[in-house]
């Protein structure tokens, strides 16, 4: 049966929210024990990948994150007063960087077993080829 577009029910940005919502509970509720939400989880991710210690500048986070300056700032406030981030201005005052303290490094790997967990079990749940799927999915949008 093909769902009326015109419907709200059918609309893709509701529907996407709901879904990502539902992710994100799981997710949060794995990463419980190490004291993390699935956002900071995030946020010290991919500041761990990043090989330079100068840091990162927040408008390169931000995007990476798929998240605005606003946002980031939000979520950036409460990693910064665990001390698990810190904020400095660049070489220009007005650039932030964003660099993983060694306490976020330690809090980023008691949570990593954790979110693998879940990861193992998102991935059980939905199927290898449906994941795949939507991460081309996501790609997709984030590319428009």
């Amino acid at each position: 049966m093909t769902a009326d577009l015109l419907d709200p029910a059918s609309c893709a940005c509701f529907n996407i929210r709901k879904a990502a919502r539902k992710v994100t509970q799981s997710y949060d509720r794995a990463l419980l024990p190490a004291g993390l939400l699935a956002t900071q989880f995030a946020l010290l991710a991919v500041l761990a990948r990043e090989r330079g210690k100068d840091g990162i500048p927040m408008t390169r986070l931000a995007k990476r994150l798929g998240m605005d300056r606003t946002t980031l700032t939000r979520n950036l406030r409460v990693v910064e007063r665990a001390k698990w981030v810190s904020v400095r201005a660049g070489e220009d005052p007005r650039e932030r960087l964003v660099t993983l303290t060694a306490a976020g490094r330690k809090k980023f790997a008691s949570a990593l077993p954790l979110w693998k967990d879940a990861q193992t079990r998102t991935v059980k749940w939905l199927g290898r080829a449906d994941l795949t799927r939507l991460l081309d999915l996501t790609a997709r949008l984030e590319a428009r």
